[in-house]
């Protein structure tokens, strides 16, 4: 099972995912300003992750699809990446770059799996 891991930063707060492995699979959208909505943060990408569409952007005359979404897209360097909008069009989180498509699609169902019911680590946890 994964597990959303909080840490406090200078500015506020940020959350990854991890998978059983330990390995990071997604990132938070965004630097939150309090711990109840970094939580909320979570509890986002926990709720629209397993019933998101999948856009793949790499496609030339890709189907536009409803929010919520997986992204799949190029980035500057050429390689994969994705990211989750929730229903409103905020990215709720993001990807690595990955070299082969395939590998970030695998990425977006490990997403998928991971992102429910896992457990929350708070920044004080050891």
């Amino acid at each position: 099972m994964g597990k959303f891991v909080i840490k406090a930063t200078k500015t506020g707060y940020t959350f990854s995912l991890k998978a059983a492995n330990g390995q990071v699979i997604a990132v938070g959208g965004e630097v939150y300003n309090s711990l109840a909505s970094v939580k909320n943060g979570i509890a986002s990408v926990a709720k629209n992750a397993p019933i998101a569409n999948l856009e793949d952007q790499t496609i030339s005359g890709f189907k536009t699809e409803t929010n919520p979404k997986f992204e799949i897209y190029k980035d500057k360097a050429g390689e994969f990446r994705f990211r989750l909008k929730a229903k409103n069009g905020e990215i709720i989180a993001a990807s690595e770059g990955y070299v082969k498509k395939d590998s970030c699609k695998n990425g977006i169902a490990s997403v998928r799996k991971n992102a429910v019911d896992a457990p929350v680590t708070e920044p004080d946890d050891k």
